[in-house]
């Protein structure tokens, strides 16, 4: 995930439209692009979590990575509804991507009770 995180955080930032595009998303709007370049801190920011607690390994650091991750359970969802999610599976895969921010979060969690 550290590395995902990496991506989507540099691509957010670093060319928005393309990312945007990879994501089977439409053209963007100024506008959407501009909030989706606003999201490039968030996912650096959960990069740097994972990272750090996988290096420390400490039971505070595994909790707070569940919790942040718990934030996110239900952006995606509530974003496939953009009618700009026109590739076939892309909300599907926006569904799914908060599927997996739950099992992140519990089994960070887990992790975290060791």
């Amino acid at each position: 995930m550290i590395a995902f995180d990496l991506a989507l955080g540099s691509g957010a930032l670093l060319a928005p439209r393309q990312t945007l595009k990879v994501m089977g998303h439409d053209a963007p709007s100024p506008d959407a692009e501009a909030l989706f370049r606003r999201c490039g801190p968030i996912w650096l920011t959960f990069a740097a979590a994972h990272a750090t607690a996988a290096a420390r390994g400490r039971s505070e650091d595994w909790w707070a990575l569940a919790w942040l991750r718990a934030t996110e359970w239900a952006t995606d969802a509530v974003w496939a509804t953009s009618p700009a999610f026109n590739r076939p599976g892309a909300r599907a895969g926006l569904w799914g991507a908060g599927v997996g921010n739950l099992a992140m979060s519990l089994g960070f969690a887990a992790l975290a009770r060791r």
